[in-house]
């Protein structure tokens, strides 16, 4: 392996250097951090409700830095780990759904050609 290449793709020490996103574009950076902490705030939902759905979505998108860092989010705010694997069975249902849905076009489609 060449020197300064990883030994896989994810790397749990770049999380939190997310910030050094900024680095060469620092107003979009600003514009982004505030939008992304002003949706996590307290609102109609509570900062532990809404880190529940990021871990879910963390999970449907695949993203182990998201996973990484809302599992130890949930966690910090109150959430455990029923309530965290209940919210990965859903996000885990609503890709299996999409999926299955998705397969009304395909028999859409054979229908259109007859077969």
């Amino acid at each position: 392996m060449e020197s300064g290449t990883h030994a896989h793709y994810y790397n749990a020490h770049d999380l939190p250097r997310f910030g050094e996103m900024g680095k060469d574009a620092p107003h979009l950076a600003e514009k982004f951090f505030a939008w992304y902490n002003a949706v996590f705030a307290e609102g109609a939902l509570s900062e532990r409700e809404k880190s529940l759905i990021a871990l879910a979505v963390a999970h449907a998108v695949q993203c182990p830095y998201c996973i990484d860092a809302y599992s130890s989010d949930c966690l910090q705010k109150g959430a455990d780990t029923e309530q965290m694997t209940e919210a990965v069975h859903v996000a885990a249902a609503i890709r299996g759904g999409a999926s299955l849905v998705h397969g009304i076009q395909m028999r859409n489609r054979a229908e259109e050609l007859g077969m």
